[in-house]
């Protein structure tokens, strides 16, 4: 990444776009620290990222929630235990843990899935419960790296719809996608990455795509 200047306010939906290799998942991998640049500054959540101790990783980690493109469940949890676990690492009591993970399963629409095997569930199904597990301890940004990527088209407006839900309930989401059609029907804020930098970003408004 190089000569880059970004700045998502609270409360955003954002698209990041670009082809493959323009850097997107550097990005997202700057924003959670899993990796450091040479230089410039990041701030995020109040947090000097750049600066960071390791220590302090796990703690800075707790305040953002992460969707992946391969879902990442555990297939020998249930869907219930799936979202339970991102609770019972941060230490939340048993009854916490059933009051949010049955109100977080409500809310991505599979309350009837809480003691299926992640194996018994579609594609679509399984990213609504990765969505679960990132939002189930109320994180103030969602970083959804392809979160549409492994599932049909149906799906992929399914997806974006309960992240703007996400969003509207005040959450700032970040979404990297390479689905333009979905960008445009949404009608967000779009930041066009291209060789590493920032070649497009309509904050004030108008198009990129």
């Amino acid at each position: 990444m190089k000569d880059m200047n970004v700045r998502i306010r609270s409360g955003e939906f954002v698209f990041v776009v670009g082809p493959s290799g323009a850097g997107k998942s550097t990005f997202m991998k700057l924003l959670m620290r899993e990796e450091k640049p040479n230089s410039g500054t990041i701030i995020c959540n109040g947090y000097n990222v750049t600066r960071m101790s390791r220590k302090t990783v796990p703690e800075f980690r707790r305040t953002m929630g992460i969707v992946f493109q391969d879902f990442r469940l555990i297939p020998t949890m249930t869907v219930f235990d799936n979202i339970a676990f991102a609770m019972r690492v941060v230490g939340a009591s048993n009854r916490d843990i059933r009051k949010r993970v049955s109100s977080t399963l409500h809310l991505v629409g599979l309350s009837e899935k809480a003691r299926s095997f992640p194996s018994e569930l579609s594609g679509g199904e399984q990213q609504r419960v990765g969505l679960a597990r990132a939002i189930v301890n109320n994180p103030s940004i969602l970083i959804a790296d392809e979160p549409t990527g492994n599932v049909d088209p149906n799906m992929s407006y399914e997806i974006v719809e309960l992240l703007t839900e996400i969003n509207r309930r005040g959450t700032t989401v970040i979404m990297v996608t390479h689905e333009h059609q979905l960008v445009r029907d949404f009608n967000r804020r779009v930041i066009m990455i291209e060789n590493g930098t920032v070649v497009a970003d309509n904050a004030e408004g108008g198009s990129v795509l």
